[in-house]
């Protein structure tokens, strides 16, 4: 009961510690956009926009108001999933967004799920055939891997298989962004080949330092002595004390990808929310980068505390040890 209670709680804390993080977000974002240079409503209307055009334009963004009124409008909105017009398209913000959002996120998760398991299955075996051939190959190539930008990595492929090497592959995607990424499935190859490879580099080194922290533990070593096979002592002892740290830097990794995406997005012309939000960003459209923004933000905070609340449950203390 104590140990339910205690999690329960912790639970509670956890959840208004991250509802607090997202609502400093949206005020930092607020601020920030408000604080950016020049006129708003000017630099929509253009350099020929006469006082009143400008002065109609304030009023109906609500510029005219004060800063406090502003926020709590814009926040009441967000809270309603109403974050206001497009400034350029006007059209709703979600709506503009919301087939760029399902290219992004089906780019990432399909990017994980090649991501996870080979960076469990190399983080394993290597930490427990440590220094042999293959650790040795996995651990330079990781290196590079970690030592080069997304875009150079992504350039990189793009000359093998897209030009006159190979040429199998579209260097540019051709998909718009109200259309569906499996209507061309060679659009997504690259992209998720870039991101694939980046994020198996780290995630790999990192499930391999903890597979090789729990293979120096005491029980594992008392395990191993006891003639356990490789095999058992890795999937009944290794491999389950390594899964909470795994499982936060997963959070972080895909965290990380929807919000550095933005890169292989323009590079591919794939039309994700970083695509999107470098277009809002150079068209002064203030209501789409604050929902991008704020999106991104948001995709941090709940992984992260859903990772948190995941790895609280599956490991409670002194599980598996000296067993």
């Amino acid at each position: 009961m104590t140990t339910w209670r205690s999690k329960t709680e912790w639970l509670l804390g956890r959840l208004a510690a991250g509802f607090l993080t997202i609502f400093l977000v949206t005020l930092l974002i607020f601020v920030a956009t408000r604080a950016l240079p020049g006129d708003i409503a000017r630099i929509i209307l253009g350099r020929e926009a006469t006082a009143d055009q400008i002065t109609v334009l304030n009023r109906q963004l609500g510029l005219d108001r004060s800063l406090a009124t502003q926020y709590l409008d814009w926040l009441g909105g967000a809270l309603r999933g109403d974050f206001g017009l497009s400034s350029i398209s006007h059209m709703p913000v979600v709506d503009l967004f919301l087939p760029r959002m399902l290219n992004t996120f089906t780019l990432v998760i399909v990017s994980m799920a090649l991501t996870v398991p080979l960076s469990i299955l190399g983080g394993v075996l290597t930490a427990y055939w440590r220094d042999g051939w293959l650790d040795r190959l996995l651990l330079g190539i990781s290196a590079g891997l970690n030592a080069l930008p997304d875009f150079i990595v992504g350039m990189l492929l793009v000359i093998v298989f897209s030009t006159n090497v190979f040429h199998v592959l579209p260097a540019v995607s051709m998909l718009t962004p109200g259309e569906m990424p499996w209507r061309q499935p060679l659009a997504l190859v690259l992209p998720v080949t870039v991101l694939t490879l980046l994020n198996t580099a780290y995630l790999y080194r990192l499930i391999r330092a903890c597979v090789i922290e729990v293979l120096g533990s005491e029980y594992v070593q008392m395990a191993i002595l006891k003639g356990l096979s490789a095999r058992r002592v890795l999937l009944r002892h290794a491999l389950p004390n390594a899964v909470p740290p795994a499982i936060q830097a997963m959070a972080n990794v895909f965290a990380f990808s929807v919000g550095s995406v933005v890169v292989l997005e323009y590079l591919f012309g794939f039309p994700g929310i970083g695509t999107g939000l470098t277009e809002a960003v150079a068209n002064r459209d203030v209501p789409a980068v604050q929902f991008v923004v704020l999106l991104i933000a948001c995709v941090f905070v709940l992984s992260n505390m859903t990772a948190d609340i995941v790895t609280a449950w599956i490991s409670p203390p002194s599980k598996g040890r000296g067993r």
